[in-house]
């Protein structure tokens, strides 16, 4: 089966089914409300929020490979010895922690600029710091192709050949230009933006958490 390629020129898509999109808006908009309204009655959001920022990254490195688990990573955090003390278990809890470390740096910056490629990229260093893959270029966009697909496949046996390098400043360009635009909806907004994120997340060089990034627009 021939790989997939990125659909260049088809973000953000013209038209959608709103028919089937709006009984959906509503309840998704209520339970947003409800988890608003839980995290405002707590004195210390960050109670309830840390540990589920912590899941967050678990799940969210898991993308990259990463084989911590969340309880591995919290016992780490309070300085027990993990049971596999190996070298790349560390780095594997390693790596969870830097994506707490990049949620963190993301939401401080987010308070003096919008989100934008330069916030992205401030991130990135951050994410990439101490763990495999620092030596590549942290912060910046790819420099040459690659592909999605099994462990050592060439590219003719890709299931998914994201954006050339040379045309993803322009793509990434349109996808900030949506996230500042207005929209009919901005729940359906997100999601669009969600989903080109994944598109380009193997395509950018840029190992963020694409699941909170886009929730802080």
């Amino acid at each position: 089966m021939a790989p997939v390629h990125y659909h260049k020129g088809l973000f953000p898509p013209k038209e959608l089914n709103w028919d089937e999109l709006l009984p959906l808006i509503g309840p998704a908009n209520r339970a947003l409300a409800r988890y608003d309204g839980l995290l405002s009655a707590i004195p210390n959001a960050f109670v309830l929020l840390s540990p589920l920022t912590a899941q967050e990254a678990v799940l969210s490195s898991r993308i990259e490979g990463t084989q911590a688990t969340l309880g591995e990573v919290l016992e780490y955090e309070a300085g027990m010895v993990p049971e596999d003390d190996s070298p790349e278990k560390r780095g594997d809890i390693q790596e969870v922690l830097n994506y707490r470390k990049a949620m963190a740096e993301a939401l401080e910056q987010l308070r003096g600029m919008p989100l934008c490629g330069r916030v992205i990229k401030n991130v990135h260093r951050v994410l990439m710091s101490g763990v495999r893959g620092r030596n590549s270029d942290p912060g910046e966009y790819k420099k040459i192709q690659n592909w999605i697909g099994p462990k050592g496949c060439k590219i003719e046996e890709a299931k998914f050949i994201p954006i050339s390098p040379a045309e993803l400043p322009q793509a990434m360009g349109t996808w900030e230009k949506l996230i500042h635009s207005k929209y009919k909806d901005e729940l359906v907004q997100l999601a669009l933006l969600h989903a080109e994120w994944l598109c380009k997340f193997f395509s950018v060089n840029l190992l963020v958490c694409h699941r909170w990034l886009v929730r802080s627009v």
